[in-house]
């Protein structure tokens, strides 16, 4: 049994150990972190799944950002502890997550990624789009929650204003 909340100010240290295990150490010089510097998250896309004792098991956050004029989701990032890796809680974060964003009028997610795990969730590869350097342009994702959210958008990724 899983408890998922909204990520509060309490969690933001266990939130970031996690990211810690989870992640090589040098995560925070990745190009999507400057998309997030001093921006804050879409507190209500930011999750925690907890099992019944309390600990905490895995974690999602979003950020705004820019394409152009339009305004776009910054998935990232997911992780899940090592040991409850497999339970599907990546992907329960996943659909959970993305259902509130179309709920709250969201219209489209990107995200840097693997696109053979990201596209089960059915993101595909944005041409056109084009994330800070020196990312991969074959590992930038995007999903759109609105009918055609995408059409058209295209250039750089900004940070939301």
């Amino acid at each position: 049994m899983y408890r998922l909340e909204e990520e509060t100010e309490a969690d933001w240290w266990e939130v970031e150990a996690l990211y810690d295990l989870c992640f090589a150490p040098g995560r925070t010089a990745l190009s999507s972190y400057r998309l997030r510097d001093g921006v804050p998250p879409v507190a209500a896309l930011c999750l925690v799944l907890r099992d019944e004792g309390g600990t905490l098991a895995a974690v999602i956050r979003y950020w705004p950002v820019r394409v152009g004029a339009a305004r776009v989701l910054l998935l990232g990032p997911i992780a899940v502890h090592p040991t409850r890796q497999g339970e599907g809680l990546g992907g329960l974060l996943m659909l959970e997550s993305l259902a509130e964003a179309r709920r709250l009028g969201w219209e489209r997610v990107l995200l840097v990624g693997d696109a053979p795990y990201y596209g089960r969730f059915g993101f595909t590869r944005l041409d056109g789009v084009v994330m800070p350097p020196p990312t991969n342009p074959d590992r930038v994702l995007g999903l759109a929650l609105q009918p055609g959210a995408w059409d058209g958008v295209q250039g750089a990724v900004e940070k939301a204003a």
